[in-house]
């Protein structure tokens, strides 16, 4: 949701606790990844805040991208770059855009924790979502490109693309809000009531039952890379916490920021319509157009749960920044927005008859 910007554009060096001795992966390039020439250079995104991210640059100028877990003690089922090469290897084989997978390494020798090897997409990220930097009359079709990738991964075949144990199907909401709680007071660092609230109400009320896909987990603007002049994503990236889900969960994820006030990353209250933004009923229309989906009742249930969600995902980033571990050298800021998150949360609750 938030509007992060220049900070997190481009590369830098490589940060000390996240450097590693190059020629162990000069050498395992050589041998796993097809048409890779020495030396290497290794640079360091200023984005990716849980897993770092490094770009590589052999000796013919060919570009790689490398996700690695980061050092150091980590939450359970966190960072699971295996997860992520596996679905983004079989995405390969669909028509949903993501970077083509060219080798996953297990073995902690070579750059210290786990690792895997992608293709380098040179596009650009689009960080803010009123899109300050496209011309107004191209801005509705970025935001209908976004619902269009989305509605695509949504309508892949996970059980014909061998994904069938990527998750368990059914009761995903449930599921998430149990595991999202448990790893929130993991790394909890002050009482905050609306949490406590929340972690009582959502999984009393949490629907029933839902459809399965493949969700990405993270889906917005700022892990999308699109074309530099056209409104088309090239790759969909981060994959890391995807699994197989509530599609409407996912969707509501990606249309929250239309709840959030801007003092908080969103864009509530904003006059879209002037700016060429599309606004949350459009998105709504576009998504059930290509996937012949319906929005259920209880949508603000699912604004409520994805907002106690990233509530969950920002106090871990804060709490690796306390303990030095976060990828990203902003991290520490994600700690200033639990509290707005959680407390928004429990005002939609609230007006669903949450006491």
């Amino acid at each position: 949701m938030a509007r992060r910007g220049a900070d997190f554009v481009g590369t830098m060096e490589v940060q000390e606790r996240h450097r590693f001795d190059v020629a162990p992966l000069e050498r395992y390039m050589s041998g796993h990844v097809t048409g890779f020439v020495g030396p290497l250079k290794v640079e360091q995104f200023r984005g990716g805040q849980s897993n770092p991210t490094y770009r590589l640059t052999d000796g013919a100028g060919r570009q790689y991208v490398l996700r690695r877990k980061p050092p150091g003690k980590l939450l359970p089922s966190a960072h699971a770059v295996d997860r992520e090469f596996r679905v983004i290897s079989a995405l390969n084989r669909t028509d949903v855009p993501t970077p083509r997978a060219y080798a996953l390494c297990e073995d902690d020798s070579v750059v210290g924790t786990p690792f895997y090897i992608m293709e380098f997409c040179d596009g650009r990220v689009l960080w803010d979502p009123l899109l300050p930097e496209i011309p107004v009359e191209l801005r509705p079709a970025i935001y209908e490109a976004k619902i269009d990738t989305l509605a695509r991964l949504h309508k892949a075949d996970w059980q014909g693309l061998g994904l069938a144990d990527f998750g368990r199907p059914g009761s995903y909401v449930a599921r998430q809000i149990s595991r999202w709680g448990k790893q929130y007071k993991a790394s909890e660092t002050e009482p905050i009531e609306a949490m406590d609230r929340l972690l009582e109400w959502l999984p009393a009320n949490a629907p029933p039952g839902d459809e399965t896909t493949i969700v990405h987990g993270d889906y917005r603007l700022d892990n999308m890379i699109f074309h530099r002049s056209e409104p088309r994503v090239l790759a969909v990236i981060d994959w890391e916490i995807s699994t197989l889900g509530d599609p409407l969960a996912e969707l509501s994820y990606l249309c929250m920021m239309y709840r959030v006030p801007e003092s908080q990353g969103g864009i509530e209250g904003l006059d879209l319509a002037s700016q060429g933004i599309a606004g949350e009923q459009q998105m709504l229309r576009w998504y059930c157009e290509r996937t012949g989906r319906s929005i259920p009742p209880n949508w603000d249930y699912y604004m409520a749960y994805n907002l106690f969600r990233v509530a969950c995902i920002r106090q871990g980033v804060y709490a690796r920044s306390l303990d030095g571990t976060a990828a990203n050298r902003l991290a520490g800021e994600s700690g200033k927005l639990v509290r707005p998150n959680a407390e928004l949360a429990w005002s939609i609750a609230r007006r669903l008859g949450a006491r």
